[in-house]
């Protein structure tokens, strides 16, 4: 491949002012909207040599015919046009937002005669004040039914509200007290709007002291005997505690404010914005990225912030996210204008709107697992994973059988290993394997050691036997089961499909290696490799690159994380249960002094790495038994490097 793009600018041809670039293909669609200070220096890194690139980044200069680029003012003017033009075309190499449903709000028709609460989803209705959103239709109901015990202003259709009017008869609403009736003449218009006003008023501020207002209205009623009075503004009173009681304060009062938690890898992310205003979250709105590019953290706020705001959600006066990108004020200042009024940018390290932020973010992880895992779960998900993976891969039938195995270890030590086995795309854990590898030189090695073992099964031959008989280091892997004294089926006995090994092409040659030596035949390997998502297949030259969207990759990546998670976890009880092992040899240390020593040190390198001062400091380790703790923990690492 030709590290020369036939299309690439001529040296000096690029400005180096702030501005825009659109790449294009040779139909003219546009491919990827990006904006930059320099535009000399950003665009410089597409045409960086192609072995240089991030795969997809390879992919979409080299799917491009021509680039080209708009010179602008300044940098809020770039990100202004960036924003229009990714609206405009939908570019495919930019982030997608697959959920793009919108979110319930409470609109008030403030350009009607006599205007209406509603909720909708339309937006963009002429003169409305919106408020919210909200993150399901009963949410906005909810606090509307509380609302209009306190204003009882309009919520009839148009419809209903002209026939009032030509019948003198006051619609439903008003024949039960939710409405001052101002079709029927019960209130004028002007009184109307003025009501109107106030519920808005509350919206926007919130303000708690209308508890206090209405606590005196029912007493001062109540003192004149105006009994109906008094009852109207108790259930008012009722009303409006409910409504603040709702929504916990997290905040200070007087704070109103946008948190964006994000949590992502390298195929997706999930966003969930928490709605502050006036100390509490009063909506909260969520939605799910794809991801063309690789973008880091700092890129994708930029790209999550510009989307979260269209013509009827207005920023808060602060906006805080987990890492500010690298125009935070061109965002700053574009925020601002979306507002109308200042807004600050911020990353949140420490105190409530951390905390807030933590939880926000937290809440996004469980929102990118639900959305991998329905994806996962759906049938004709899977089943159109599967028949993509076949596609991929040239397998003759798909791989209803897929085993995954991963290589774990400590700084070239305590080397385990695991089988991972999806039938029919689901994980089936009671066929799950775990493997200790005594002794290896590297990943490549363990993974032929792991590879030797399992695929003897197949042959009939026991582990050793055979072709992997001369070598020494297959006796030394020892499977394990994951359940013990389960019912499983005969050990490894059941053929895969595909085997799937988690790294690139040094691991796949390694694997191949000893699937040829087993002499199992029919079996198709790959390996998915982490940084880029590539699968590597034997002998070839380039990886195959799946859409960063498709089912085929989720399923790679989710088989890939599992066997991954399942190797840490064995690796890590090994770990505890060896040092616990050790400890428990040496006189004088119980469970009790054991959990003491390891909990005061944290980790067993820093316990292996004590001076006898230092053990000797544990309360209930004295100078004595602290000589004979790391006289044991010595000559135990002694034994273990030689």
């Amino acid at each position: 491949m030709s590290d020369a793009l036939p299309y690439r600018p001529k040296a000096g041809e690029i400005p180096t002012d702030p501005g825009v670039y659109r790449f294009r293909d040779a139909d003219r669609r546009v491919l990827y909207v990006g904006k930059a200070k320099n535009l000399r220096a950003r665009l410089s890194n597409y045409f960086a040599p192609l072995r240089t690139l991030h795969e997809r980044t390879r992919r979409m200069v080299t799917t491009a015919s021509s680039v080209e680029w708009t010179v602008v003012g300044n940098d809020v003017e770039a990100l202004q046009l960036e924003y229009t033009w990714i609206k405009e075309f939908d570019p495919p190499f930019n982030v997608k937002y697959r959920d793009d449903k919108s979110y319930p709000y409470l609109a008030v028709t403030l350009a009607d005669e006599a205007p209406r609460a509603i909720v909708t989803r339309r937006s963009g209705i002429p003169g409305a004040r919106y408020f919210g959103p909200y993150p399901k239709v009963w949410a906005v109901n909810e606090t509307l039914e509380l609302l209009l015990k306190l204003f009882p202003i309009r919520t009839c259709k148009d419809s209903d509200y002209r026939r009032a009017i030509a019948s003198g008869r006051p619609c439903f609403a008003g024949q039960i007290g939710r409405c001052f009736g101002p079709c029927s003449g019960t209130v004028t218009i002007e009184e109307h709007r003025a009501n109107v006003d106030r519920f808005v008023a509350f919206m926007t501020n919130q303000d708690r002291r209308i508890l206090d207002e209405l606590s005196h209205q029912m007493l001062e009623a109540s003192a004149r005997l105006e009994f109906e009075t008094a009852a109207r503004r108790r259930d008012q009173l009722q009303a409006a505690t409910q409504f603040f009681e709702k929504s916990a304060v997290v905040l200070r009062d007087d704070v109103d404010v946008d948190v964006f938690g994000i949590e992502h890898d390298e195929l997706a992310a999930a966003v969930q914005m928490f709605v502050v205003r006036g100390g509490r979250v009063r909506g909260v709105h969520s939605w799910t990225v794809d991801k063309e590019l690789d973008l880091p953290l700092g890129e994708l706020v930029d790209s999550v912030v510009q989307n979260a705001y269209g013509a009827d959600l207005r920023p808060g006066r602060e906006v805080i996210v987990p890492e500010l990108p690298d125009d935070a004020d061109a965002l700053q200042t574009w925020l601002s204008e979306r507002a109308e009024r200042k807004v600050r940018l911020k990353a949140a390290q420490r105190g409530d709107k951390a905390a807030l932020l933590a939880t926000a973010t937290q809440n996004a992880k469980q929102s990118l697992m639900l959305y991998k895992t329905r994806r996962s779960a759906d049938f004709t998900t899977r089943s159109r994973a599967l028949e993509d993976i076949q596609e991929a891969l040239g397998m003759a039938d798909a791989p209803l059988r897929i085993e995954c195995f991963d290589v774990s270890h400590l700084s070239g030590t305590n080397i385990v290993a695991s089988m991972v086995v999806f039938e029919d795309g689901l994980p089936r854990k009671d066929e799950y394997r775990r493997f200790t590898v005594a002794e290896s030189t590297d990943d490549t090695d363990s993974i032929h050691q792991v590879l030797t073992r399992r695929l003897a099964y197949l042959t009939g031959a026991e582990p050793g036997e055979g072709r992997a008989a001369g070598d020494p280091s297959s006796t030394t892997i020892e499977a394990e089961t994951t359940e013990p004294g389960s019912t499983r089926r005969s050990k490894f006995s059941y053929r895969p499909n595909l085997l799937v090994v988690d790294g690139g092409q040094p691991q796949v040659e390694a694997a191949a290696r000893a699937l040829e030596e087993s002499g199992v035949e029919g079996i198709y390997l790959c390996g998915i490799a982490k940084r880029l998502e590539e699968i590597w297949t034997p002998d070839a030259d380039y990886p195959v690159i799946l859409p960063r969207n498709s089912d085929a990759l989720f399923l790679f990546q989710r088989v890939r994380d599992e066997a991954h998670r399942f190797a840490i976890t064995h690796q890590r009880q090994r770990r505890k249960r060896d040092i616990s092992s050790v400890l428990a040899e040496i006189p004088g240390l119980g469970p009790t002094r054991i959990k003491v020593l390891l909990r005061h040190f944290g980790s067993v390198k820093r316990l292996r790495q004590a001076s006898v001062d230092e053990i000797s400091g544990v309360d209930g380790f004295g100078p004595t038994l602290a000589l004979v703790v790391h006289g044991h923990l010595r000559s135990g690492a002694g034994s273990q490097a030689g």
